[in-house]
């Protein structure tokens, strides 16, 4: 098991290298000067040239990339353009309040999936199999942003049940878990959370399905073991496909929220996305992105290797 680890680790470090790689290369790929953020539009030469110096611009770009590559490994991964505070600062508040809305949001639709995949395959055909397949196509067919819209208009607008913007009344800090503030964490959960829950529910009911059709269960049954049991083995052989998914949806959960977080104005890595590509704030959108990136290479290893804990079959590969 620990050479599997070992293994599996050492695949992820040419993953992350790519990931740098790309992040860096946003400063060029992107349309524009990446200079025109902080240079004036009467900006002589002299002073092209020593902004240039300044932010490394005047080097060779590999050596460009050396360098910024350096200082992320040691934490440094600049200052921002618009405020001038480093953005690990900036990028420390906005992780959180995106965690707290992940979480928040994984803890109730990850359970309501499961359980919904596995009745669905156990009433395999029936009513009740057709009422969640069709739920989940909804769910997966819906633009979260279309759904944060329609959420906004029924139920701050004309219900007026829910706020609307923010992420509580005192603002970014001072969140508690308390009543009024969970009031203002309930829409943005829910619009983030269809389309994962939709997606699981129906990776769950074909992988149910799939091994209730296979011979071991006639086995188990045939053996006198009780349905709890059999359950217990069906989901368990059912489990690391589902698990695969759940981290792709997690790592969804906290990078592509971009939209939901800008209308809800919710404070997190998305929305400071957002606000960075606006004001071409080349640093705070490389730095968000790479953390988010490299949250998502974490959440997977973090996955295969739960998987191999679920099924040691795995640990062959």
């Amino acid at each position: 098991m620990f050479g599997y680890i070992i293994r599996r680790i050492l695949y992820v470090v040419p993953i992350a290298l790519g990931v740098t790689i790309m992040v860096f290369s946003l400063v060029y790929i992107g349309p524009g000067n990446p200079l025109d953020a902080v240079l004036p539009d009467d900006a002589s030469q002299a002073d092209v040239e020593a902004i240039k110096e300044i932010y490394g611009f005047d080097k060779p770009l590999p050596v460009q990339y050396g360098l910024w590559l350096g200082r992320a490994v040691t934490g440094d991964l600049g200052k921002s353009i618009g405020t001038g505070r480093p953005v690990v600062q900036e990028i420390g508040h906005a992780l959180g309040n995106t965690l707290l809305l992940a979480f928040a949001a994984a803890i109730v639709l990850i359970p309501v999936a499961l359980l919904l995949g596995i009745a669905a395959a156990y009433s395999h055909g029936r009513w009740f199999d057709k009422f969640v397949s069709s739920i989940a196509i909804t769910g997966v067919s819906l633009p979260n942003y279309w759904l944060a819209i329609v959420l906004v208009i029924v139920f701050s607008v004309e219900l007026n049940a829910l706020p609307a913007m923010g992420i509580g009344p005192d603002g970014p800090e001072g969140w508690e878990p308390n009543l009024e503030h969970l009031r203002y964490l309930i829409l943005p959960m829910i619009a983030i959370s269809v389309i994962p829950t939709g997606i699981i529910a129906r990776v769950m009911r074909a992988s149910v399905a799939e091994s209730l059709g296979q011979d071991f269960v006639q086995t188990l049954r045939s053996k006198g073991l009780s349905e709890r049991t059999i359950l217990y083995h069906v989901i368990k052989n059912a489990m690391p496909t589902v698990m695969a998914v759940i981290g792709l949806e997690l790592g969804n959960l906290m990078g592509g929220s971009v939209l939901v977080e800008s209308i809800f104005t919710w404070p997190g890595t998305g929305f400071l996305m957002n606000e960075a590509i606006f004001r071409r704030d080349l640093p705070v959108l490389q730095g968000t992105i790479l953390i988010l990136a490299m949250f998502f290479v974490g959440l997977n290893l973090l996955v295969d290797l739960m998987q191999t804990w679920v099924d040691p079959r795995i640990r062959r590969y």
